[in-house]
């Protein structure tokens, strides 16, 4: 049976996603992106499996059908939004954990490939245990339906962790940028991501961001051909609007209402996602 968080955790708001799922619960912090996660604090107040170096706790088998549904309703999506469904996972662990039982990633994996319809979302803060811990039949090219990504918080987390993005194929590489803490830029030489999400920290102790690191990220990736994804601000005082054009709050509000503290990046927004149109005909038709 489903408990109220783990429905919630099924149906998300994350503005980047239709699904998330989470094959098991529980994560150990490791870089300061982690020091207000989110998914700690609902660790918690749900009590449903305590942070840090205890162990992970697998979801129910019940839980573990429901991709099974969104890969069944395939069709009827695809008709009516245009494209396929996409999941997270995992929002609140990380399926490159090294305290994983492995068997565990296995039957992950068993799940991605029995719904090939569903564009798999694997972020994590571990990129360093991808190429190890992937299935032995992911080839050179990775899975179809399978887009890797990692988390890079500021200049030097993406310094330590984009060389992955070479040495691992894959579909789909992403990096996420949120949350932001510091600047960050990609350079000429640098490996790049097709996709790249960026926003700010929200919640109690939000650090804050500064509006000339998003417009800077995504100066890169027009100049590089990656696509951006602007998220959110993560708090009003952080939104230009506040701190650039000292519009009063109520009024920011009313214009600016997409994310936490407003989604706008001078007027416009910025939310774009990677083109797939590479991926094979024959395993896209396979997937519808």
């Amino acid at each position: 049976m489903l408990t109220k968080e783990m429905i919630v955790a099924v149906n998300t708001g994350i503005e980047w996603t239709d699904h998330t799922f989470n094959p098991w619960t529980g994560c150990t912090n490791i870089s300061p992106g982690c020091d207000n996660c989110y998914a700690e604090a609902w660790s918690k107040r749900s009590g449903h499996v305590k942070w840090g170096n205890s162990p992970r706790k697998r979801t129910t088998e019940s839980y573990w059908k429901a991709p099974a549904i969104w890969q069944s309703k395939a069709a009827l999506f695809q008709s009516q939004h245009g494209r396929r469904q996409r999941v997270f996972c995992a929002s609140l662990a990380d399926v490159f954990d090294n305290q994983v039982d492995p068997s565990w990633r296995a039957d992950l994996f068993a799940v991605i490939r029995a719904t090939p319809a569903l564009d798999w979302q694997l972020l994590t803060k571990r990129p360093h245990n991808i190429k190890k811990m992937l299935p032995l039949d992911w080839g050179t090219e990775g899975y179809n339906n399978v887009w890797l990504g990692f988390t890079a918080e500021d200049q030097a987390r993406f310094n330590q962790r984009k060389k992955v993005i070479e040495e691992v194929p894959a579909a789909v590489w992403f990096i996420s940028y949120e949350p932001a803490i510091g600047s960050l830029r990609i350079s000429e030489g640098d490996p790049k991501p097709d996709w790249l999400i960026v926003g700010g920290e929200s919640g109690h102790g939000a650090r804050p961001m500064d509006s000339t690191w998003v417009r800077d990220i995504i100066s890169d990736c027009d100049a590089f051909n990656i696509a951006p994804f602007f998220k959110q601000w993560g708090a009003f005082g952080n939104n230009p609007l506040v701190s650039e054009n000292r519009m009063a709050l109520d009024e920011v509000k009313k214009i600016d209402f997409n994310g936490k503290g407003g989604g706008l990046l001078d007027g416009k927004i910025v939310r774009r996602f990677p083109n797939t149109s590479h991926r094979s005909q024959s395993k896209e038709t396979n997937a519808a």
